[in-house]
């Protein structure tokens, strides 16, 4: 009876091991997938050149709104002045 307790135990610690790799391996193979899906998504959505022409122009508008808040600034100074 000991004998056949030990075998239905090492079969069941088995069967739990099969099935724990088997839902990993499924796990891993959704997250490749996802991982893919999220590329091609990010791939589509924008290229990097179209971004960095993008943040070029932001950057450009950026500075001139700067100046032209300095030179109001240094107007604003000098009318303060006199």
């Amino acid at each position: 009876m000991l004998e056949a307790s030990i075998s239905a135990g090492v079969a069941l610690i088995a069967a739990a091991a099969a099935y724990a790799n088997k839902v990993n391996t499924r796990f891993i193979e959704q997250e490749r997938r996802l991982d893919g899906v999220e590329l091609r998504i990010a791939e589509k959505y924008v290229t990097r050149e179209e971004l960095s022409s993008s943040l070029a122009k932001f950057e450009d508008h950026m500075v001139r709104i700067e100046l032209k808040l300095d030179s109001l600034v240094h107007s604003f100074i000098a009318q303060k002045k006199n």
